[in-house]
């Protein structure tokens, strides 16, 4: 059964009509007919299997068939992200993170970003193909590029994640299941000061393990940490 995501769905739907675009996806580039059935995803805990009662290129029409809601667990796998200058590596991070249970993405902007304009919209495109991919009931949220202290300042007690030769955590020992961002440098890392100042707002300074690695490495590994810890 193909799947589709609708954020606009409720499990209270007897009915529903598809937006315009998923519309025209359905009856005129898949040529579904009436009594198909199709599934769709809210993004928000809950699918849907529905038949197809009005098929209008324009107005698509369904029957809500069946709801399956799973509960959302009282995890949050947050990472705060220095965008890398080629967006490809960005999307393959949230791609995979999607698959894997990301909860949020915040791009933020330090020092050394080579990026500082991003358009989030191709993004959340990629978050909801690879939720759709791997049959995930959430859509993870994806925020805009920030800068970096108004996101330490805004979001305190987390995790930072560094090459400096100083004494870290490992990431097991210090990472929390709810109020635990972990931010994630741009190429070339944080800087001095954007560490003391996240050490200054109750963020840990984590080691990533012996080899480095590049930013959407870092990032993706520590998502399949924190996902290890919570199960």
């Amino acid at each position: 059964m193909r799947l589709f995501y609708d954020p606009n769905i409720t499990p209270s739907d007897a009915k529903h009509i598809l937006s315009e675009d998923e519309s025209k996806h359905v009856i005129r580039v898949l040529r579904m007919k009436l009594g198909e059935r199709i599934g769709i995803l809210d993004g928000n805990g809950s699918s849907y299997t529905c038949e197809i009662i009005d098929d209008s290129p324009k107005r698509c029409g369904l029957s809500v068939i069946e709801v399956t809601t799973e509960e959302k667990q009282n995890i949050e796998i947050h990472i705060a992200i220095g965008p890398t200058k080629q967006m490809e590596r960005i999307e393959w991070f949230i791609e995979k993170s999607t698959e894997i249970g990301i909860t949020e993405v915040t791009l933020v902007e330090c020092k050394n970003s080579e990026r500082l304009k991003i358009k989030t919209d191709r993004l959340e495109k990629k978050a909801v193909s690879a939720m759709k991919q791997s049959h995930r009931k959430y859509l993870p949220k994806i925020n805009t590029l920030t800068k970096l202290s108004d996101f330490i300042k805004n979001n305190p007690n987390g995790l930072i994640a560094h090459c400096y030769d100083e004494e870290r955590s490992e990431f097991n020992t210090v990472f929390k299941r709810v109020n635990c961002p972990i931010l994630i440098g741009p190429e070339g890392d944080f800087t001095r000061e954007e560490i003391e100042l996240a050490k200054k707002y109750g963020y840990k300074t984590i080691t990533l393990g012996k080899n480095r690695l590049r930013t959407e490495t870092a990032a993706l590994y520590t998502c399949m940490q924190a996902k290890l810890i919570t199960g």
